[in-house]
């Protein structure tokens, strides 16, 4: 019989509290169990004593006999300091997700498009280029403008 020392919910929607049993690993969550070894409660201030309560000699007598704490009970007994630190190793814990990335990807490519443009016209006769250039897509919005009034007059008719 695998042994699990872990939490059991109670409480009502949006408010939880958890029971800290130990249970046989093949109950379901809040099931059966065989004792209830302690209370935590999450929605107290981590610095609260009332937050997290266990009966430190039951939990002690069940890793004797070989239960296994869940993640969450392991890291309570290491801040209670009954059991060591485990150095855990999440390599994906920083690394963006993968809409995150392909976001970056094009503001990259946006951040690079900016700066060969910003680094093209450096000869002496670019002002001139540059103010031709600058009339043309002002005539062109112009003329975009007109045949936009002149397609919504339509709809309207």
């Amino acid at each position: 019989m695998a042994m699990k020392i872990r939490l059991a919910r109670g409480g009502s929607k949006k408010r939880p509290h958890y029971s800290i049993v130990a249970a046989d690993s093949r109950m379901p969550r809040d099931g059966r169990f065989i004792e209830k070894l302690g209370t935590y409660n999450p929605l107290l201030p981590k610095d609260s004593e009332e937050r997290v309560k266990m009966n430190m000699e039951r939990v002690q007598y069940w890793l004797g006999q070989g239960a296994q704490p869940t993640d969450r009970i392991s890291r309570m007994l290491e801040a209670a300091g009954v059991a060591e630190k485990r150095t855990r190793n999440n390599p994906q814990k920083a690394e963006p997700g993968a809409k995150a990335k392909e976001r970056a990807e094009e503001k990259a490519a946006k951040a690079a498009e900016a700066e060969e443009a910003a680094a093209a016209p450096v000869e002496e006769e670019a002002p001139v280029e540059e103010a031709a250039a600058e009339e043309a897509p002002a005539e062109e919005a112009a003329a975009e403008e007109a045949a936009e009034d002149a397609g919504e007059e339509a709809k309207a008719e």
